[in-house]
């Protein structure tokens, strides 16, 4: 079994509390109100500025020049894509981008992006990918989850392409390979139990992070 699925299989509570949150259900059947997803969005921007540096701290972390790149490219599709995505949607409601930037941080998105790169600074690549990979790896499965039961009038079915679509999928095979790698060259048996832990903290972080729009 590859490293992210026993690290899955080993947080089912939080994995399940984030993929099934009732955001999430809202989000798949189209009732989610507007403003819930604005609220969303704005926060979601701000998680991922810092998510982004994340990327690239992992870039920084890492060795061989060819993994640095791939990091540096999930950075860069994260700054390019997935930013542009949420200002679009957020433009369309008369909210401009240095709006967004702007906007104070919710504590739900202070103390998960807080807690990433604490993780970042303090430990290996290996570690810091086990505090990524929930939200890369996750919101591919929320998408494929949701994606064959939305109603053609869904008001978030361009969000949920954006998780589905061919070059995002890509992003998260080539991130859980890199992860894979690392795990073999770092001496993931040894401090699986460390790894969990991280693993679990990130992914209760996600799943708390959709009452920033929720609530």
């Amino acid at each position: 079994m590859q490293l992210f699925e026993r690290l899955r299989a080993g947080a089912p509570g939080p994995w399940a509390r984030y993929i099934g949150h009732p955001f999430v259900r809202a989000l798949g059947d189209g009732t989610l109100p507007r403003e819930k997803f604005q609220r969303f969005l704005i926060q979601d921007y701000l998680f991922l500025v810092q998510y982004a540096r994340a990327w690239m701290l992992l870039a920084y972390k890492l060795d061989e020049p060819a993994e640095m790149r791939e990091a540096m490219a999930t950075a860069t599709a994260l700054l390019e894509t997935e930013l542009p995505l949420h200002i679009g949607y957020c433009a369309g409601w008369g909210i401009v981008e240095a709006e967004l930037a702007a906007a104070p941080a919710s504590l739900e998105c202070i103390a998960y992006t807080r807690y990433v790169l604490e993780v970042g600074h303090a430990g290996d690549a290996l570690e810091l990918m086990a505090a990524l990979a929930p939200c890369i790896a996750g919101y591919a499965e929320i998408g494929a989850a949701l994606a064959p039961g939305l109603a053609p009038d869904n008001p978030y079915r361009d969000w949920v392409a954006a998780y589905t679509g061919a070059d995002y999928l890509g992003s998260v095979t080539a991130a859980l390979a890199l992860m894979q790698r690392l795990a073999e060259r770092a001496g993931a048996e040894a401090r699986f139990e460390k790894l969990q832990r991280i693993f679990t903290q990130a992914t209760a972080c996600e799943a708390a992070f959709w009452e920033t729009g929720w609530r």
